[in-house]
């Protein structure tokens, strides 16, 4: 297929603008409804090297942290309190967050996980997965934690967090973990969270994991989302195990915007707990804004949702999407026994290059918790839409395959443009749906138009316009 010159300009420029490693956009028309987080400022601010902290990358600083925090809580009705990291690098274990309190790093400052697993506790598993996510049983706790707070900034003048997770890498590829890997930072029954202006690198599993962050009274401060993601860069080598770079579970109203992410797994992973016990739990994601992403993946996907979706997952906006050297783009992953529901999905104005898989939902995909789980507990994907995609270098256009006596039902596609180097772009199958201008072809089940037939029956292109992919 002979393609305009005006789409390989737009790959070139893109493909030149990749070798950087962070976004290309400027910070206007946020999509993350909150007010403006720079004007806060707190009343009480103290610095990490007050409490005994030596930022010489030797020196063990959890105590000076924990100690730090302790102290800090004491204004907490009185306008909260800054934490401020100077340049230096501070060598901690685990160490929890309090609310109302700003952790602030320096452009110079980098926090350093500690390589000794003894300074990484073991808690308990989440109730929605019931077990580690790894082994059965309980797991290590994350680098910096926070359970039923309010009003959390980590924040600074792009500083660094660096997890050293190749210990835990080749302990999991050896298979001589005890328990599952920790993540970097975990903030659950949380609210008023901004993580923003950092560098995150290697981290040891999942780097940022807001869970159970929804439905939560009391929730007047800072902002409309319970969970905001902005302007951070997560860097972890592309064949470190697991190592998903943003992970929204169980949670609602969360904002990701103008990040970069190149990591070892999915970039951005939407969950909602595992088998039985995510029903059981039933907390699911939704309002899920996704807004100016860019990195790779080579082993995994740019915006995935799921394996573990058993708790539900809807309401996903996701717009101005650019990845490269990667394996898929959007994926959703299921499996009979999940149980749960991914509908109303919206992903638009995506720029791939080199890029294995463009669209992937599988229905047969990941392992289940134990045997408890129910077989008959039959995953609901419908209302999923997809459209203004442009890809050069692509192999596959999609891979679409439902589960058979459980098809995922209307699937619409729309403008979908992709230079494709399979002789089979497409392979469909237990599948319905739609489509309107799409090259190559889609398969016979997506084949039936959209305009002007079935516009009502695709999540959101009956009232949303179309907007330029360029």
């Amino acid at each position: 297929m002979r393609r305009p010159s005006t789409l390989v300009n737009v790959v070139l420029v893109f493909a030149l603008f990749s070798c950087s490693t962070w976004t290309v956009w400027s910070r206007s028309g946020s999509l993350c409804k909150h007010t403006n987080f720079e004007e806060i400022r707190r009343p009480h601010s103290v610095s990490i090297t007050e409490f005994g902290a030596v930022g010489d990358g030797v020196t063990l600083n959890t105590k000076a942290f924990q100690n730090a925090i302790f102290y800090l809580n004491s204004f907490a009705d009185k306008g909260g309190a800054k934490l401020f990291v100077p340049a230096g690098r501070w060598l901690t274990g685990s160490f929890d967050l309090i609310s109302h309190l700003t952790l602030w790093l320096d452009r110079d400052a980098v926090i350093l996980g500690s390589t000794d697993l003894n300074d990484w506790p073991v808690i308990d598993p989440l109730p929605s997965y019931g077990r580690g996510r790894e082994l059965p049983g309980r797991r290590h706790k994350s680098l910096i934690y926070g359970d039923n707070l309010t009003d959390v900034i980590i924040t600074g003048d792009n500083g660094t967090i660096d997890g050293q997770g190749s210990i835990w890498w080749s302990m999991f590829k050896n298979k001589t973990l005890d328990y599952t890997r920790p993540h970097m930072v975990e903030l659950a029954n949380s609210t008023a969270v901004l993580i923003s202006n950092l560098t995150v690198l290697n981290s040891p599993f999942w780097t940022i994991h807001p869970v159970y962050c929804s439905e939560i009274q009391d929730c007047f401060f800072l902002m409309n989302s319970h969970v905001t993601v902005q302007n951070v860069t997560i860097i972890s080598p592309l064949k470190s195990p697991n190592t998903d770079g943003i992970d929204p579970d169980s949670s609602d109203d969360v904002c990701i915007e103008d990040c970069y992410i190149s990591t070892g797994d999915d970039m951005i992973s939407i969950k909602s707990g595992w088998d039985e016990y995510g029903i059981a739990f039933g907390r699911p994601s939704k309002n899920i804004i996704i807004h100016r992403l860019t990195g790779q993946t080579q082993s995994s996907s740019g915006i995935a949702i799921g394996s573990e979706m058993s708790g539900g997952v809807s309401e996903v906006y996701a717009e101005d999407i650019r990845m490269f050297n990667s394996n898929n783009s959007i994926r959703i992953k299921t499996a009979p026994g999940r149980g749960g529901y991914v509908r109303n999905i919206y992903i638009s104005n995506v720029t791939l290059v080199n890029v294995t898989t463009a669209i992937r939902l599988t229905g047969l995909y990941g392992q289940h918790p134990d045997d408890g789980y129910d077989p008959n507990a039959r995953p609901v994907i419908e209302n999923i839409t997809i459209k203004n995609i442009i890809g050069d270098q692509i192999k596959n256009a999609g891979i679409v395959q439902g589960i058979e006596g459980d098809n995922f039902v209307n699937i619409c596609l729309s403008n979908i443009i992709l230079h494709v180097t399979s002789s089979y772009p497409w392979n469909c199958s237990n599948v319905q749906g739609y489509s309107d201008n799409v090259l190559p072809e889609v398969c016979v089940q997506l084949k039936e138009r959209i305009i002007p037939d079935h516009s009502s029956e695709c999540y959101h292109l009956s009232n949303l316009e179309p907007r330029s992919n360029n």
